[in-house]
């Protein structure tokens, strides 16, 4: 029976969670979309249901989001775990402090903790403030995402503006002493009346002693470096009995192909680097803003390449271009080109032989995988961290996807991931 349910709010950031716990010994399988009633259960320590709520309309993705915890609770989880983005990304409307509010109502629960840290990836949290690498949140180049802006480093104050109820903050003062500090942390701020707690993290040790604090709370709500201490704590329990390793995944074969519809800095140095190495085209919607033309030219073009090396098709730009298609279109018709676009070319490109495919960015993931009618992932190795090699047995007979954040990677993303599956035939 599953010992932890969790719900992510974009399709990326679930398998980046799904990696995480995998790593630390727990079998864990990722499903896409809410499941349905009749699904079966997977044999499984944690399911990770991977949602696409994270830009969607407040009341759609709470609906979404209970419904998906309505089935992981019925499936038998002791605990949930409500996945964000580690750069916490949402507005002030939302979505992270209605959906969070909504599953502590579910679960009859009063109190979260809150921490999207991701030490291995530069994401820190001190006195409240998300910090990227050495620069607060709104430095970082986050201030210029073209949906979720973040202008606020203060999580304490983005959480309060959307939530229903109060955020107190657990300091490192407290976090550097331990499980026990921070437990009793939580105890006071529950006394005064707090419904969340931002917890300060800035290494993996303070990330496993929240999680060893937190093994009594319905619901924890933070990025998927929250969890790395969550199967140790499980094993202490006798909940978990042995370590498991990273599913083997079937030898890859087929075309290789990158999507990328990120506009993320690091996205975009992954572009630029790959354009020196293999073939790769850059739409342009504002110059074309028509799906079905754009796919059409993408398609055509991944035709006429070399099919032994992989191809990138990307849509990403610099945030002043993303600025004039938004103006020009208006900024949900922008998202959701983009999206049809991609959504398009990777269903063109499947069904002409690609079977090694990595997506970069959270909404064009949620769209690629949606339209290529994926339901289920089985984790494999990690290629850089967080952001594994998965396996989608339902999909074209077989389909190796990446689905990787548009923040995570190094330069050479793209190329040192199909390098890794050559590696492995």
């Amino acid at each position: 029976m599953p010992i932890l349910g969790c719900v992510a709010d974009d399709f990326t950031g679930a398998t980046d969670l799904a990696n995480t716990l995998v790593k630390e010994g727990a079998r864990t399988v990722q499903l896409l979309g809410v499941p349905r009633a009749d699904d079966p259960v997977p044999e499984a320590d944690a399911i990770v249901v991977a949602l696409k709520s994270r830009t969607a309309p407040v009341r759609e993705a709470v609906a979404d989001s209970v419904a998906a915890l309505d089935w992981l609770l019925a499936a038998g989880c002791r605990q949930a775990f409500f996945k964000v983005c580690s750069t916490f990304d949402s507005t002030d409307a939302g979505n992270i402090g209605p959906v969070a509010d909504a599953l502590l109502a579910r679960l009859g629960a009063g109190f979260a903790p809150v921490c999207p840290a991701f030490p291995t990836n530069g994401r820190t949290v001190y006195l409240g403030h998300l910090f990227v690498g050495s620069v607060l949140l709104n430095e970082s180049g986050m201030e210029n995402h073209p949906l979720t802006p973040m202008r606020d480093a203060n999580l304490v104050r983005v959480l309060g503006r959307q939530t229903q109820g109060s955020v107190g903050l657990v300091p490192f003062a407290a976090v550097d002493q331990g499980a026990g500090a921070i437990r009793a942390a939580f105890n006071a701020l529950r006394d005064q009346g707090k419904r969340y707690a931002i917890v300060d993290a800035i290494t993996d040790a303070h990330l496993r002693a929240i999680g060893a604090a937190s093994d009594n709370l319905a619901l924890m709500v933070g990025g998927s470096g929250l969890a790395i201490g969550l199967p140790e704590t499980w094993r202490a329990a006798g909940l978990l009995a042995a370590r498991s390793d990273a599913a083997i995944l079937p030898p890859a074969q087929g075309r290789a192909a990158v999507i990328a519809g990120s506009c993320s800095r690091a996205t975009l140095a992954q572009i630029g680097f790959a354009r020196d190495h293999v073939p790769t085209l850059t739409l342009d919607p504002l110059a074309r803003p028509d799906a079905a033309a754009l796919a059409q030219d993408a398609v055509a073009w991944a035709e006429a390449q070399p099919t032994d090396r992989p191809i990138v098709i990307a849509a990403s730009a610099t945030p002043d271009r993303v600025e004039a298609l938004q103006r020009a279109l208006g900024r949900d018709a922008a998202g959701h080109l983009i999206e049809q676009t991609l959504a398009d070319v990777a269903e063109a490109l499947v069904a002409r032989g690609v079977r090694r495919l990595v997506v970069a960015g959270g909404e064009t993931s949620g769209a690629v995988v949606s339209r290529l009618g994926v339901r289920r992932l089985a984790i494999g190795p990690e290629i850089d961290p967080g952001v594994p090699w998965t396996y989608a047995p339902d999909a074209a007979g077989g389909l190796h996807l990446a689905l990787k954040s548009g923040n995570f990677g190094g330069r050479d993303f793209f190329l040192k991931a199909f390098a890794m599956l050559e590696n492995a035939r």
